[in-house]
């Protein structure tokens, strides 16, 4: 006779208990999932606790019940998990790790019963799925298709400290995420609750970075009642009995607060391949859109070149977004955040034909003091032995789960720059052959394009935050022969003399800052036609302002800052060019032929400058 069982909980504690029932007395093993090895074997009684040890690893871990039943690796709704298998999550007890993994139960769960009339939440459109299932009850281990095994046998292999969680865990979890640097969540997490999304979200907010290894990601809103031991999903607001809306157990875009904002992506835009088609997924692969960003270090890819095949499983996700001159850039129609950076993009709209046809779109982006990456592909983790996937999951986990502060990050081309500002949310330049080049400021590698010529030897650009001594917010440049020059729509209009020999311009304080090839920095107040001397500009090659406070880079690549009344102090910043601006709280870096970086201007520590 097989056994079935369920344990209490779907995680516990490092030195703690975890309670199972079964239907008979059977001998029991209990191994780690990732790396098959066996912790404990005995007999289980039909109540059993078993005594978890305070040296067992964080881990996800099966405990077997009987004999094994055989399970092979098959497509949804093939061969599930068997009743006597029972999956839990061991925590660390005091969080020392920098990596935590989520572990998808609600998912697992939902699937669980599958078809069977008033237990499983599916198949979606039948009328006698389930509206609840409950978490005390056999199965409701991995499915079929083993999405998140993949990762989770690679990680600790790779040289990862990594700790584990129920995604459970995240419901009301912040305390929870705020002890390590980074979350990974991956494979097919496709239920959150309001709690989940609330904890991540605020996480990020305060600094923490996510990275979805996942696809489909957080599709459904939950609800959890009996203690966390019934999830509910109604997928109809008309029976649904919740009084808030908001917290309908709809479709997350349904409610007003689509998954793109925790994501960057969402399910309605991709695509899927289902039950037969399913091997469809392994013939496709991702086109590299950004290759010199940092997410492509190390993998030789250039733009246009395919990576990945069959890492885009039967779901995927993808944001909306257009062409710009050959690169794309996310509209935000559809939620997505501003900052989304597209990464690369498969083109699945052929897929409509096997379930859902649309896009794949992975992708990076900011929110708060935390950064969010996406695959958007269910089977990012199986396919690990790519190398260009493997260098890619290497380069995000290194980056966001390592202390320090923020580097500097490709956000465009190399192009021969003398000068940078911002006017509103385009970044202009002058270029070496007198153009006045420009594109969005963005973290997208956007192309420049040619605004209108620009003045010969024009070595500077500024722009003020507000008006005032009869100056306007335009854009405001100075030549090396010694000309204020404004643009005025396509024409550049003489005001007055300035100091020869510019190297750089800025405003603060109301007041235009001018640097020389002598190392003289001069200052002209609005409304006056007076340069002053403003003392030395440290060896300035490049100037720039923000906020009431200068900006230099000296010809070693030192970042100086002053305020104006105040003296030239190093901020202890290589910078990664010779042409240097700065707007609402980045720094933006470029050259002669170097590409375009940025990266936020955060309080340091500074050091007076070198003489």
């Amino acid at each position: 006779m097989t056994v079935s069982a369920y344990a209490a909980a779907t995680s516990c504690l490092q030195g703690s208990t975890l309670r199972f029932t079964l239907s008979a007395p059977a001998p029991v093993e209990i191994a780690d999932v990732t790396d098959d090895r066996v912790v404990f074997s005995g007999t289980a009684t039909p109540d059993w606790t078993l005594e978890i040890g305070a040296a067992w690893p964080s881990s996800l871990y099966r405990a077997r019940f009987g004999p094994e039943i055989p399970w092979p690796q098959g497509l949804p709704g093939q061969t599930p998990c068997p009743d006597n298998e029972v999956y839990f999550v061991v925590r660390q007890a005091v969080p020392t790790a920098p990596i935590l993994v989520s572990v998808p139960f609600t998912t697992w769960q939902a699937y669980n019963r599958s078809g069977v009339p008033g237990e499983g939440l599916y198949w979606t459109e039948s009328p006698v799925r389930a509206a609840r299932a409950r978490f005390d009850r056999p199965g409701g281990g991995p499915s079929p298709e083993r999405w998140e095994h993949g990762m989770l046998r690679w990680l600790r292999p790779a040289g990862y400290d990594v700790a584990f969680c129920s995604n459970l865990d995240l419901h009301d979890g912040l305390d929870l995420l705020t002890r390590h640097r980074m979350l990974i969540v991956n494979g097919h997490d496709e239920y959150w609750s309001a709690g989940m999304r609330d904890a991540v979200e605020e996480y990020v907010r305060l600094g923490g970075n996510v990275a979805f290894f996942s696809g489909n990601t957080a599709w459904w809103q939950i609800r959890f009642e009996d203690g966390n031991q019934t999830m509910v999903c109604h997928r109809d607001a008309s029976a649904d009995p919740v009084a808030d809306p908001r917290l309908a157990t709809v479709e997350w875009s349904a409610t007003g607060r689509p998954e793109n904002s925790l994501t960057g992506v969402s399910f309605r835009a991709g695509a899927g391949a289902w039950g037969e088609h399913m091997p469809r997924m392994l013939e496709e692969s991702y086109t590299a859109r950004f290759a010199t960003h940092w997410v492509f270090e190390g993998t030789g890819l250039t733009d246009g070149d395919k990576f990945g095949q069959g890492c885009l499983g039967y779901e995927t996700d993808a944001a909306e977004f257009e062409e710009i001159g050959g690169v794309p850039r996310a509209t935000c129609r559809d939620g997505t955040p501003s900052s989304f950076v597209v990464l690369a993009t498969a083109d699945l709209r052929h897929w409509s034909t096997y379930g859902q046809g649309g896009m794949a779109t992975m992708g990076v982006f900011t929110s708060g003091l935390g950064q969010v990456f996406t695959a958007a592909t269910v089977n990012w983790g199986n396919t690990l032995h790519d190398p260009g996937v493997d260098r890619i999951t290497r380069n995000v986990i290194d980056r966001f789960s390592a202390a320090g502060p923020a580097a500097w990050e490709v956000i465009g081309p190399g192009a021969d720059l003398r000068a940078m500002a911002v006017f509103g949310r385009t970044l202009y330049a002058a270029g070496a052959g007198g153009g006045l080049l420009k594109r969005e400021l963005c973290g997208q590698n956007l192309p420049w394009t040619t605004a209108t010529a620009a003045p010969a030897g024009l070595r500077g650009l500024a722009v003020p935050r507000e008006a005032a001594g009869g100056r306007g917010v335009a854009l405001y440049g100075v030549s090396a022969d010694g000309r204020l020059l404004q643009l005025d729509g396509q024409t550049w209009r003489d005001l007055g003399a300035a100091p020869e020999q510019a190297v750089g311009l800025a405003v603060a304080d109301l007041a235009f800052y001018v640097a020389t090839e002598g190392g003289q920095l001069w200052r002209q107040v609005f409304g006056s036609a007076t340069w002053e001397s403003a003392g030395t500009s440290a060896g300035a090659v490049t100037l720039g302002g923000m906020n009431g406070r200068l900006f230099a880079v000296d010809a070693y690549g030192r970042l100086l800052t002053k305020l104006p009344s105040g003296a030239w102090e190093e901020y202890g910043l290589a910078v990664p060019g010779s042409v240097l601006t700065a707007h609402a709280g980045v720094l933006v870096a470029g050259g002669r032929d170097v590409p375009i970086r940025w990266r936020p201007f955060r309080s340091a520590p500074p050091r007076p400058a070198r003489a």
